[in-house]
């Protein structure tokens, strides 16, 4: 590992609960404090600054980097199609279920982690794969299951919402999560989430439909489209009302400086039911978000991106893209 010795400044991080934790593992093996959040597509159209000082985690590959940290199987893909060799790259790309779990291989071997690391990195593969074992474990209040429900409401704004997921970055990074999980901060925001889910609920309600294409309602459709702001939801619960549904896709519209575009943004995710039958199925929703060349992600969740200059290529984009999610879904029959 003789790319560590060398100063990094700053630790650019995916902002979910595998990008927290993957940066609280770098900035102890690191001792790096400065610490960025954003997403994937802010990576790809190069708008966030990264300089070969700068550590990347659980983001595609950017141009240049000072160690890069990814398991996103349309991660590497991009790099293929870029004629990148991943294992050339400073850092580590590995089919993990986290990113965390790489980043923890990665220095396993030159780091004393604390102990608790690995408990930590745990919950980290199974929030980020949506790995549950029944509804029951997934609804179970575990301390990485109630902090990652603080990130699903809304925040006055993204700095303040920035500023507490740096400082949650810390907080795991110097202690259990069994310990960040009763913060006060913590608890406050949980008790708001709590009160939000049934606001949720009630939205997926309205918002549920099936597919004409999709007799047996297999997979919830959520068209989040009509509404000026997305609504705060977690996709998820509609399992709670449609427990027979395979997957629920989400469509809404993205946002830029608080204005409403029309850009569109899907995300699909494996029901608990597919993962607990009997029966052996070849459903991968990320191999469908990456055949569409929209997105990616992983076998049980994933999300993609549309972009579209007008609302009627918006809204004929938005048909066809559903449409041929399904198709391909029904494919890996």
């Amino acid at each position: 590992m003789k790319q560590l010795h060398r100063k990094y400044e700053k630790i650019v991080t995916h902002n979910d609960f595998d990008g927290i934790v993957s940066a609280s593992l770098c900035s102890f093996a690191l001792h790096v404090n400065k610490v960025l959040f954003t997403g994937p597509s802010s990576i790809e159209r190069s708008l966030v600054s990264i300089t070969g000082a700068d550590v990347v985690c659980d983001l595609p590959y950017p141009l240049e980097c000072g160690l890069w940290f990814d398991h996103h199987e349309g991660n590497f893909q991009a790099l293929q199609y870029r004629n990148i060799d991943p294992s050339l790259l400073p850092g580590r790309f590995d089919l993990k279920p986290s990113c965390a779990r790489v980043v923890l291989d990665f220095f396993g071997q030159g780091v004393t982690f604390p102990p608790w690391y690995e408990e930590t990195v745990a919950e980290a593969d199974i929030i980020d794969s949506f790995n549950y074992s029944s509804i029951e474990e997934w609804r179970r209040k575990t301390p990485g299951r109630v902090i990652d429900k603080t990130f699903k409401i809304s925040d006055p704004s993204l700095r303040e919402r920035n500023a507490y997921m740096r400082n949650l970055v810390f907080q795991i990074r110097d202690h259990p999560l069994e310990k960040v999980a009763l913060l006060p901060e913590v608890r406050r925001r949980l008790a708001r989430y709590e009160e939000e889910e049934l606001r949720m609920t009630k939205i997926i309600q309205e918002s549920a439909t099936f597919l004409p294409l999709d007799p047996r309602g297999e997979m919830v459709l959520l068209d989040l489209t009509g509404y000026k702001r997305r609504p705060d939801i977690v996709k998820n619960l509609a399992y709670l009302i449609f427990p027979e549904a395979l997957s629920v896709l989400e469509v809404h519209n993205l946002h830029e400086r608080g204005v409403k575009t029309n850009h569109l943004s899907f995300s699909l995710a494996l029901s608990l039911n597919l993962s607990l039958s009997a029966r052996e199925h070849k459903k991968d929703v990320g191999e469908i978000m990456r055949s569409l060349n929209i997105g990616d992600g992983h076998r049980g969740a994933a999300g993609g991106m549309v972009y579209c200059t007008s609302k009627a290529e918006m809204l004929k984009k938005k048909g066809e893209t559903i449409n041929e999610i399904f198709r391909l879904w029904e494919e890996q029959s």
